[in-house]
């Protein structure tokens, strides 16, 4: 401890952390009559830093983030049909981490991101460990033999909808809504415009359409003028068809795979190569090969579809295949910087540029970044490339894109596995990431949960316009009681038990609603079990309608279960004083079903943190001052009391205080330090036997769990020096007490409009809570430095019950 003078002789304990802070920060200038910064300096970067990074890591929110990450349902806006039972042979099975066919493929089993793939592959299964990708393969036959529905079940689970292009290999597999068996909501189609154009022109020059003249120059100019009407008529038709078909809800264009993405204008200079590019394309379905992949009328196909769609009124998103491809591409043409004027003529029509644009990450996130109508997937590089490619592809997209233009998809195809290795790989790396961010304070926790539910679900039900629902549990994983049976509560209690061997039993608490602790006292194998078995402590319902001396009222019932359930993220070693070798928890109160109760306290707090973080941006840090008075029993018949110590004055240190309550007091503050409760000062008050403890500033919900734990100490400690410690407003005539709350917003800015407008606008209903007692407001006078009767505010001003 370090004893702090003032100028006028006042004095206060500051533990050696909170003077080394002092030190820290710079504060200079006159200390009078508390705090009082005249120079204000700058913040000490470190130290903030130390405090938020510890605070965080031992925040249950980040489990919460978690949680959300590893839960979420996914709209999958861009995958691929399964293959048929009977053609599964088809293809090889190692295509699935890799674009390389041929002989290339042969290499692919030294690449990190098939390494890793087999890895996971063999706990899908069920395979040992050291499993060869030879037996990994042969566990999958015997698997697809045995239950092929239930793995696909199991790969396509957490998937909500799949956003189908339906145009890959649609002999060799299953229909677009054969899905659905495995999804929560229906499969949607994506239509492919090559596709469409391939199945009309191989109609058109069927020999049932025309008859085709090889040899004369001017009847076979008859017939490609005759196939181009037709084609375009029909391929108009249905393009325009499918924009009204509510099953279609976006389109795609291969033409990066078939003649790049450096699209020209259709227009007068263009005009003859797109002709001489038609009479080629249908002298080649003339031989049987309809492959669209002539330039001047691959690029007019793509201009006339989205030209469609413009004048619809109400465009359809279109995809364009974008960078990773097979061998068959033109790398340097898949660039999707070539998009840019195409982007420009059609501002109304959404462009959503697919598979990350690997490797030209950066420059589909420019483009998603400066234009209103373009978004970028984020697909295909799960899991074709190593963990630290996707890292940094993921990266990279939130270097400059903002997250409500940000898509994910799995690029799904021939093989469940696929939709499986995506998901798994994109969760673990988007946490990765966004931990990252959030410990680095870039983020906060709701910010990334938020992004989380916008990337994986909400962007493309927005986008594609599918009105589905987010079914997610939004309720935080803190507010759930997380030492329930899961193995992670468990573990948190197996840690806290080796850390503390010598507990042996918990207090439970809850708080009431007269702001009374009540506690249950469970030796250590029963809360063990408790733990265990996803139990909670069952307490009547009507317990919440009794007054401090349980004495009843209209709000009890017999009628009701409440379970109260340990949160161990609260679970904290009692003062070595204490009677018992023990440890507190703090609970929530839940249901038969394990939900949170709505009547429950620490619930209600926990929501409302979170619906003004979510809805406003906003989180708190709250430090409370323990205002107390410390009074001794009179002997006698009657039960009086006298204050413990006289002759004191604010922040002095006479010497009835030196022999008679500075030993206690320091007792105290070293059975809280103790414990884990940090005292950043204490000090003499102006009321006979009052003194002051002031706690850090910490998270709401934990701030108040802080407090409780704290003033019970002080409680038990004053107890033990035959001592009564009590908060009453007006327990002697003269100085009363009070609860003094410091609260800070983050972000500042909003404090003056948010929170100092609404208090004021709230605080008769406040004072219900805040003063609930007819002798609170004997305390509380005008001209005694107690807030005063008026609703006002008022900078650095005591008489003010809101003060800046």
């Amino acid at each position: 401890m370090v004893n702090v003078k003032t100028v006028d002789g006042g004095a206060r304990f500051l533990s050696s952390e909170s003077c080394a802070a002092l030190i820290a920060i710079g504060m200079t200038g006159a200390i009078y009559p508390m705090f009082t910064i005249v120079h204000p300096p700058q913040p000490c970067q470190h130290l903030t830093q130390s405090i938020n990074s510890r605070t965080m890591q031992h925040s249950p929110l980040l489990d919460d983030l978690r949680t959300v990450i590893r839960t979420c349902p996914v709209i999958d806006n861009h995958a691929h049909n399964l293959l048929r039972p009977t053609e599964l042979g088809t293809y090889a099975f190692e295509t699935i981490t890799t674009e390389a066919h041929g002989e290339a493929l042969k290499d692919t089993f030294k690449s990190l991101s098939h390494i890793r793939a087999a890895r996971q592959l063999r706990e899908l299964y069920g395979c040992d460990a050291a499993a060869s990708w030879d037996e990994v393969v042969a566990k999958r036959a015997q698997v697809l033999k045995d239950d092929s529905n239930g793995l696909i079940k199991r790969c396509l689970e957490g998937t909500h909808c799949i956003l189908m292009d339906d145009g890959l290999d649609a002999d060799t597999v299953h229909e677009y809504d054969w899905h659905d068996q495995f999804t929560t909501s229906k499969t949607k189609r994506i239509v492919r415009i090559e596709s469409v154009a391939q199945d009309l022109m191989e109609v058109l020059t069927s020999g049932e359409q025309l008859s085709w003249h090889e040899d004369n120059d001017e009847s076979r100019n008859d017939d490609i003028n005759w196939i181009w009407i037709q084609f375009t008529e029909a391929f108009q038709a249905d393009i325009e068809a499918s924009i009204l078909d509510p099953e279609v809800v976006g389109f795609k264009s291969v033409v990066c795979y078939r003649t790049g993405l450096d699209i020209r204008p259709t227009n007068v200079e263009t005009r003859e190569s797109i002709n001489a590019s038609f009479r080629d394309w249908v002298a080649s379905c003339r031989k049987g090969e309809c492959r669209l992949e002539h330039k001047g009328f691959n690029d007019a196909l793509v201009e006339l579809s989205l030209k469609c769609l413009s004048d619809s009124g109400k465009p359809k998103p279109v995809q364009f295949h974008t960078g990773l491809g097979d061998a068959d591409i033109n790398l340097l043409l898949s660039n999707p910087a070539h998009l840019q004027p195409l982007i420009e003529r059609y501002p109304t029509v959404p462009f959503v540029l697919l598979h990350s644009s690997y490797p030209y990450t950066r420059e589909a996130g420019y483009l998603a970044t400066v234009f209103k109508n373009v978004y970028l997937d984020i697909g295909e590089v799960f899991p074709m490339l190593s963990r630290d490619g996707q890292l940094s592809i993921v990266r990279q997209s939130l270097e400059l894109v903002p997250t409500s233009k940000l898509l994910w998809s799995t690029d799904g195809h021939w093989f469940p596995e696929t939709y499986w290795l995506a998901n798994k790989q994109f969760r673990e790396v988007l946490e990765e990431v966004l931990v990252d961010y959030v410990h680095k304070e870039d983020l906060s926790v709701s910010q990334a949960i938020d992004f989380v539910r916008d990337i994986m679900f909400n962007n493309s039900n927005d986008l594609y316009a599918l009105g589905e629902t987010l079914q997610i549990d939004t309720a935080p994983t803190s507010s759930k009681a997380m030492s329930r049976g899961s193995a992670d509560g468990r573990q948190q209690l197996e840690n806290f038990l080796q850390r503390e061997p010598a507990v042996e039993f918990v207090c439970i608490q809850w708080l009431d609603y007269m702001a009374t602790t009540r506690t249950r006292i469970l030796p250590i194998a029963e809360f063990s079990r408790l733990v265990a078995k996803d139990a909670g402590i069952g307490i009547s319902r009507g317990s919440t309608g009794t007054l401090q001396n349980d004495a009843v009222t209209p709000a009890c019932t017999p009628v009701g279960q409440i379970y109260v359930r340990p949160d161990l993220s609260t679970l904290r070693r009692t003062h070595a004083q204490h009677p018992l070798p023990s440890a507190t928890v703090h609970a929530f109160f839940h249901d038969e079903h394990g939900q949170m109760l709505p009547e429950c306290p620490r619930g209600v707090l926990q929501r409302l943190l979170q619906r003004t973080k979510d809805e406003h941006d906003i989180t708190f840090l709250i430090g409370f001052e323990i205002e107390v008075t410390f009074l001794r029993r009179v002997p006698g018949p009657s039960a009086t009391f006298e204050p413990w110590t006289t002759n004191q004055a604010w922040s002095t240190l006479t010497d009835e205080q030196y022999v008679t309550s500075l030993p206690v007091l320091a007792e105290m503050v070293k059975a809280l330090l103790g414990i884990g409760i940090a005292v950043q000062q204490f000090h003499t008050e102006s009321g006979q036997g009052q003194y002051e403890f002031v706690l850090p500033p910490l998270p709401a919900l934990e701030a108040i769990d802080t407090l409780l734990q704290a003033r019970q100490v002080v409680q038990q400690l004053a107890a033990s020096h035959a001592l009564r410690a009590t908060l009453h407003p007006t327990p002697l005539r003269g100085i009363g007490t009070a609860a003094h709350a410091h609260v800070s917003l983050h972000p500042a800015e909003r404090e003056g409009a948010f929170f100092v407008a609404g208090v004021l606008a709230h605080l008769d209903a406040l004072c219900a809570l805040t003063l609930p007692e007819a002798a609170s407001y004997g305390r509380v006078r005008d001209d005694a430095w107690s807030g005063g009767t008026w609703v006002a505010w008022g900078s650095q001003n005591r008489e003010t019950p809101l003060r800046r």
